[in-house]
């Protein structure tokens, strides 16, 4: 299902298709750093991550992370939606990219059409965390809206924790 087009993107649902996609956006160096390394290392692990992950969170939460591809070519280049943890008193975005698609505005315009779309569906108050050494995404964060409510331990590290009111 598609969520979200922009001018260069089209945000929609994963699917069983996206599988090498995943494989090698979540072995990314950058994702390990900035994010987490999941563990996933075979494209088994890449399906059981799609549908122990996103699917069923589409199915319990009607939300979950999303593939973000270029509209013109259909190239995936990052992952890009709304997540509920439960250490969060509320949803919060998520987002990464391919390093080849870093730095050029791809991150901001997924994030502000899924925000978009998350208002849309009844959402208003949108939490994001990213690690202190993150600053390019406390940057993003901010831009799109985001203020800066403190800090707080996730998984064992210290994030900034941000919010976002519609």
């Amino acid at each position: 299902m598609q969520i979200a087009e922009t001018e260069r993107l089209i945000i929609r649902q994963f699917t069983e298709q996206d599988t090498d996609f995943i494989l090698r956006q979540l072995n990314d160096e950058s994702f390990v750093r900035n994010i987490a390394d999941k563990q996933v290392r075979t494209r088994e692990d890449a399906l059981s991550y799609l549908r122990n992950g996103p699917f069923a969170s589409y199915q319990q939460l009607g939300l979950g992370l999303n593939l973000v591809q270029l509209k013109a070519t259909g190239t995936p280049i990052g992952m890009c939606g709304i997540l509920q943890r439960p250490e969060l008193d509320y949803p919060d975005l998520g987002y990464a990219f391919l390093p080849d698609y870093q730095g050029q505005g791809f991150a901001q315009e997924a994030a502000e059409a899924v925000l978009k779309d998350a208002v849309t569906q009844g959402q208003s108050v949108i939490l994001a965390v990213t690690l202190l050494t993150n600053a390019a995404s406390y940057r993003l964060l901010e831009r799109v809206g985001f203020e800066l409510q403190g800090e707080m331990e996730l998984y064992g590290k210290r994030n900034r924790l941000y919010r976002y009111q519609a």
